[in-house]
């Protein structure tokens, strides 16, 4: 049976096939079922008859096609991100008391802002770091089962967090922690926009832990990303010099330790989903190991953890027939970018030795491409170095798969795996 199309009604033709026939015009919902069980035939219909949508439920633009969605991205005078950076933060009033994060500004005080840790993500800066993050992932693969596991729960949902955590400088006690606050804050009831009170007494928790943290190191420096933080300057807009205040530094940690948490937890469960369909594939990274990063992107691309990324129109934009005003949100919608067929032959099949032939936007673009894409490249490398050890047969229990519900993540919470000797 394949997948249920929206808005859209089957019938068997006499040579027995199954014919799709569009019904209502195509909604997009990024808070449905259908956004968090993977849309990617809504994201067909999108390209296909609404490349310029408007959300009538929700308000907000959506750009889908990848020649659309690339430019807009380093479009910044354009496509602001300073209103935010998901769909919740336009449909409530504006946070008084939200930190400026550094994805939530323009050049040019974004680039005064990502100066301030660029050099610590920097391929050569995260090369350096491989030992101490191929000693956190074995420690993790160690612990597996070697018969079954859950890929997230026990391997993939708590590597990413410890070393990023780690180079943050946050406590070895504290550091799962951290993960189940995001996880708190990021999930979204289906049909609700809202975090439940939950989520946003794990988002104030979450704060008020990095807060104080802060100021333990401004009052005692250490060797960590966090003291290192507290002592450099920026420019203000006066033109003066002065430190990073401690609301700041929190925003930053919260921010990088989000990413860091998230990204490849996500990828790496959703690499062995893909790949225990595709048993062939999984078969020539075995025998050819250098296949891996390209397969991470692939990976990447076909399922990213992304789905879109929200910006602020600064001007009235005129595009494919439409005016999208200025000063809406407009959603860019990177999951369904990456699986155009405008841009990317068969974008649906699944192959690890695809040459890409466009940028793959799963880690961002241009001014806002992703800080830590490196550090993501090189775990998830390792990760499944590791895994094609361990499991070189396995198979995924597609019944007990359960994605998860969350703004703007896409990806699974449990892969029940089972390892055939």
């Amino acid at each position: 049976m394949g997948p249920r199309v929206p808005g859209a009604t089957t019938d068997r033709a006499d040579d027995g096939d199954v014919r799709v026939t569009a019904t209502a015009p195509v909604e997009f919902d990024p808070f449905s079922e259908d956004f968090f069980n993977g849309p990617f035939e809504t994201y067909r219909r999108l390209r296909d008859e609404a490349p310029a949508y408007y959300s009538e439920k929700y308000g907000f633009w959506a750009l889908s096609r990848y020649d659309d969605v690339a430019p807009a991205i380093k479009d910044c005078d354009t496509y602001s991100s300073a209103r935010g950076v998901s769909l919740d933060m336009f449909l409530d009033e504006p946070n008084p008391d939200m930190p400026d994060l550094v994805i939530m500004m323009d050049p040019p005080d974004h680039t005064k802002m990502r100066k301030l840790v660029n050099k610590v993500f920097t391929p050569r800066s995260v090369a350096a770091l491989e030992p101490m993050i191929r000693a956190k992932i074995t420690e993790c693969a160690d612990r597996l089962d070697p018969k079954s596991f859950d890929a997230v729960a026990d391997f993939s949902a708590l590597f990413p967090v410890e070393i990023i955590t780690t180079m943050l400088g946050v406590p070895e006690a504290d550091r799962q922690q951290v993960r189940h606050w995001l996880d708190r804050a990021l999930t979204r009831a289906p049909g609700d926009y809202r975090p439940s009170a939950d989520g946003m007494a794990a988002t104030i928790e979450s704060g008020m832990y990095y807060y104080d943290l802060v100021q333990k190191r401004r009052a005692e420096p250490q060797d960590d990303m966090i003291s290192q933080l507290t002592q450099v300057e920026v420019e203000r807009e006066d033109g003066g010099v002065a430190k990073l205040t401690d609301l700041e530094i929190t925003g930053f940690l919260s921010l990088l330790g989000g990413a860091g948490a998230e990204t490849v937890t996500k990828l790496v469960a959703s690499a062995l989903v893909i790949l225990s369909e595709r048993r062939d594939q999984w078969r020539m990274l075995q025998e050819d190991r250098s296949l891996i990063p390209a397969a991470f992107e692939e990976v990447l691309r076909f399922e990213g953890p992304v789905g879109y990324l929200i910006r602020y129109s600064m001007r009235e934009i005129e595009i494919h027939g439409r005016t999208i005003p200025k000063h809406v949100p407009v959603m860019l919608v990177t999951g369904s970018a990456t699986r155009d067929e405008r841009a990317f032959p068969d974008p649906d099949t699944f192959d690890i030795r695809r040459k890409l032939g466009g940028f793959n936007l799963g880690f961002g673009y241009g001014a806002h491409s992703c800080l830590g894409a490196a550090l993501a490249r090189m775990e998830g490398r390792i990760a499944l170095e590791l895994l094609l050890d361990r499991i070189p047969r396995f198979e995924v229990d597609h019944s007990a798969l359960r994605r998860v519900n969350m703004t703007n993540v896409m990806g699974y919470s449990n892969v029940p795996i089972r390892v055939n000797n």
